[in-house]
């Protein structure tokens, strides 16, 4: 088990989660022709997912020494498995990557796009390298990266069609993809905070190693605060999305959904920041801002069937 944490294997299911619900919970459902067909699509959840594992391993192999401060129960590199090996995981997942990656770019007709497997892996390698030192610039690395594995969707699947369509069906297919930017946007934004979130459960070990994260320079107390805003900015723009988007076309049960799912548990974390202080309380925070994005990803899955309930389309 410890040999599948080094790949943080509950994050990549939640990132291929996010991929197939935004395929086959959304856009299978819309009127519109898709780029790739059903084995392409699963190329591309994979090539995420070995890019994104690499990023984890690369990061662990890095942070042997803060992570035995922060976590020593969990180490994995240098304790179960050699580094060596850690390291050749990691060319392998990258190589993967980028091969799946270069093909997808290259069957869409836009090798361009194979940039962005490019992109994603170097603004890892930076992460675990040097750029986690930097406070809060590390991570808006992280959360950017989550945030194109919703990107490369509308990317791969969707714009390349867009050369094909005739005009009101090009408007319909950029609406699509403004709703997956949208959810991109989400999900970095959320993800943003979690990673400030994680820097202040690990100050400990952060401090020794001389890393400066937020946490470290203006102290846990000063960083609450600052994760408060954030939140609390988070949460009045959910709900004036949900009252913009889902209440003034009547989606009540999508409404309901959002309310009790995403925003319940924001403001749930807003009390729980206030006061958080040690180790503890930013870990349970931690998991509450997961369950967040969890959740904030099946609410498309909701808001799409409560449409199709309704005998309308969201297009």
């Amino acid at each position: 088990m410890k040999f599948f944490k080094l790949f943080r294997y509950q994050n990549l299911l939640l990132i291929a989660l996010l991929q197939l619900i935004l395929r086959y919970g959304f856009l299978k459902l819309q009127n519109v022709t898709l780029t790739l067909n059903d084995w392409q699509y699963g190329l591309l959840v994979l090539a995420t997912l070995f890019i994104a594992a690499a990023g984890y391993i690369i990061n662990d192999i890095m942070d042997q020494e803060t992570d035995l401060i922060n976590r020593p129960g969990k180490v994995i590199v240098g304790q179960s498995i050699s580094e060596d090996f850690a390291y050749n995981l990691y060319f392998g997942f990258n190589i993967a990557g980028m091969l799946i990656g270069y093909y997808l770019a290259d069957l869409v007709n836009k090798t361009s796009f194979f940039g962005v497997f490019i992109i994603s892996s170097a603004l890892l390698y930076l992460y675990a390298t040097s750029l986690k030192q930097i406070a809060v610039i590390g991570n808006v690395v992280v959360a950017l990266v989550l945030s194109l594995s919703v990107i490369v969707v509308g990317m791969f699947d969707v714009l390349p069609m867009m050369g094909y369509a005739d005009v009101e069906l090009w408007a319909k297919m950029k609406l699509i993809l403004s709703i997956l930017l949208d959810y991109s946007i989400f999900a970095f934004v959320i993800n943003l905070i979690r990673e400030i979130v994680k820097d202040a459960e690990d100050i400990e070990g952060d401090n020794a190693e001389g890393l400066r994260t937020l946490a470290v320079i203006i102290g846990v107390k000063k960083t609450a605060k600052v994760i408060f805003a954030m939140a609390l900015l988070a949460t009045v723009l959910l709900l004036w999305y949900i009252n913009n988007n889902l209440m003034e076309n009547h989606l009540y049960p999508a409404v309901i959904y959002c309310l009790v799912a995403v925003v319940g548990p924001m403001v749930f974390f807003l009390i729980k920041i206030w006061n958080a202080e040690n180790k503890e309380d930013f870990s349970l925070l931690s998991k509450i801002l997961k369950y967040v994005i969890f959740f904030g990803i099946l609410s498309i899955l909701v808001i799409t069937y409560n449409i199709k309930l309704n005998g309308e389309s969201i297009l």
